[in-house]
């Protein structure tokens, strides 16, 4: 098999596989459409050869007119009644319907939603929001295509070509194995044009589509910067770009589904002159009454319908896989870091963090980072790390978080190996400030109590107190109530500095991170900061990630790192006094440059 029908076969079974584990979840509700889908089929099975009985009736010159009308109305009687078992039946069908579809639809989104929030740090460093979006809601829409097209259009389609295609063998086998044949062939050749032509176009327009959404939600978060560069004109060229390579591709796609459905109706325009054709046939050999003839021409009328609207059934089903194709592969996709089977809470008490000869090895990169740092940080000591970039700061706290995995050695936090533990108590014993504090678009109450969803106003208005903000909080007009804007735009960066540093005063965790990120702050916000990170770091063990050295000086221990390695360690006094030691070269280096 190519790689080609591969990649069609795999994203069939792989789209109906994760349909069929959601359509199980409601196996009465499916249970109850598809009954009813089934009835209605029935009865329209039925109504051409009741059609025939009424022209029979009608035509006959051998019956009293009495009998004749007892028969048409007879007919006439099975078709009211065919009629209403189709209709209440196919009511049943479509309001059925719509609550199994939301369901389904509202699952995958939370399913989705539960799944990228665990994905790993890398794998949200490497996605565009906006593509990830983009893949989620469309693949939540292509259910309710997807649902429609099976159990409302080609579920009774099939029932009926099955069924008629009986009846018709019954009345002239000959017929009936045209009818088959043509059928068939039909179907084949809809089948062949929806997965070997259109869906491939149909594939790329779609990771066009995820594209341009990608660069939309890229653009739009960071407007601020285009705007402080006047770049607007060129954001408007880039995206010009994507939208017309969108635009070709999706007018291929539209343009094979268009051309796939000349050629279905004129397959169409056979079979139905081969129906017609012969009820003139079988009348001319008078092997046909009236009534047959309307029989057949009857069931011609209906069989096109039903198979014209197979061919497009065919189309919608096949562009629904191809818009739930990203979604199933981003839901197959590992997570990247996943809780040990077996795995327990973590219990922290003191603090303690120790790399027990500690390997690690980025993917994709030729070399590893740390190949055996071995060293501890006892239970509530204060320590910086300082060095170039590069050189091993960030990696260390992601590893203490267990945003990567070790890949020789353990990282162990009061004796406890973190791997063992669940990640979500690990991360809840640890608070962290970031360099850029990340805020949500809601109120500032929410965003300090994201540590902590249960406490109370007065906890939250004691840990902006701690944090130095309440004062800025209480001059807004809506104060706590306050919306912050996306990533927290609409405050300063001291005033987000101080929102994160409350959210951490909340979360009273015994093992604290700080990016220090002071350097960019005028002179009050920096003086604000620094004391609230003072006393932030009481009775904590506190990780500093230094950019300026004069933050580190009152630590209890300086880590310099070098190339992944540890090559320096002590207080800042000790360490300065090293002649040609790596922390003076850096400590001198920025004495330099303060005075420059």
């Amino acid at each position: 098999m190519s790689a080609v029908k591969k990649q069609r076969a795999d994203a069939f079974r792989s789209a109906f596989a994760f349909s069929f584990r959601h359509w199980r979840r409601q196996p009465g509700q499916l249970s109850v459409i598809v009954g009813a889908i089934l009835c209605s089929t029935l009865a329209d099975i039925f109504i051409p050869v009741f059609a025939g009985r009424i022209v029979d009736a009608i035509a006959a010159t051998g019956l009293p007119r009495d009998e004749a009308l007892r028969a048409a109305l007879v007919a006439l009687g099975a078709l009211a009644g065919l009629g209403l078992l189709g209709l209440v039946t196919r009511q049943i069908a479509w309001h059925g319907i719509i609550p199994f579809t939301l369901r389904i639809m509202s699952d995958v989104g939370q399913d989705a939603f539960r799944r990228v929030q665990r994905f790993s740090s890398d794998w949200h460093a490497n996605t565009f929001a906006g593509s990830t979006v983009r893949k989620i809601t469309r693949g939540m829409w292509a259910f309710d295509t997807l649902n429609d097209t099976i159990f409302l259009a080609m579920l009774p389609s099939v029932c009926v070509l099955v069924g008629t295609v009986v009846l018709m063998a019954i009345f002239s086998p000959p017929l009936g194995a045209v009818m088959a044949t043509i059928s068939l062939l039909y179907i084949v050749m809809t089948v062949l044009l929806a997965t070997r032509w259109a869906a491939p176009a149909a594939r790329l327009s779609n990771q066009w589509d995820s594209r341009m959404g990608g660069v939309l939600a890229d653009s739009i978060t960071c407007n601020p910067v285009v705007k402080s560069f006047g770049a607007e004109a060129r954001e408007d060229t880039r995206l010009s770009k994507v939208v017309g390579k969108w635009r070709l591709r999706t007018y291929r796609t539209w343009a094979r589904y268009t051309w796939a459905s000349g050629v279905q109706i004129a397959v169409l325009l056979l079979l139905r002159l081969s129906l017609v054709g012969g009820a003139i046939l079988l009348w001319w050999h008078g092997r046909a009454t009236p009534g047959d003839a309307a029989y057949l021409l009857t069931t011609s009328f209906v069989l096109h319908g039903y198979l014209r609207d197979v061919g497009m059934h065919i189309n919608h089903l096949q562009k629904s896989v191809n818009d739930m194709e990203e979604l199933v592969d981003m839901q197959a996709a590992p997570l990247g870091i996943e809780d040990r089977t077996g795995a327990v809470p973590i219990r922290v008490n003191g603090g303690e963090i120790r790399f027990d000869h500690v390997a690690f090895h980025y993917a994709g990169h030729d070399t590893p980072l740390y190949r055996d740092l071995d060293m501890t940080i006892r239970a509530g000591e204060r320590v910086g790390l300082v060095g170039h970039s590069g050189s091993g700061k960030t990696t260390f706290v992601k590893l203490v978080q267990r945003l990567y995995d070790v890949t020789g050695g353990r990282v162990l936090i009061d004796g406890q190996d973190i791997s063992h533990a669940t990640q979500n108590s690990l991360r809840s014993q640890i608070a962290i400030v970031q360099q850029e504090p990340i805020l949500f678009h809601r109120t500032l109450a929410e965003n300090i109590a994201y540590a902590r969803p249960d406490a109370g106003m007065d906890e939250i208005e004691e840990a902006a107190r701690a944090a130095n903000a309440l004062g800025f909080i209480e001059r807004l007009p809506k104060g706590f109530q306050t919306m912050v804007g996306e990533r927290g735009v609409k405050l300063s960066g001291g005033e987000r500095q101080r929102i994160a540093l409350a959210r951490a005063f909340l979360a009273d965790a015994p093992i604290l991170i700080l990016d220090e990120a002071t350097s960019s702050l005028d002179s009050e916000s920096e003086r604000l900061i620094q004391q609230a990170t003072e006393r932030l770091m009481q009775g904590r063990t506190a990780i500093v990630i230094a950019h300026r050295l004069s933050t580190v000086r009152g630590l209890d221990r300086i880590l310099v790192f070098a190339n992944g390695e540890i090559v320096e360690s002590g207080r800042h006094e000790d360490l300065v006094r090293r002649p040609d030691g790596h922390y003076r070269r850096l400590f001198e280096t920025q004495a330099e440059a303060a005075l420059v």
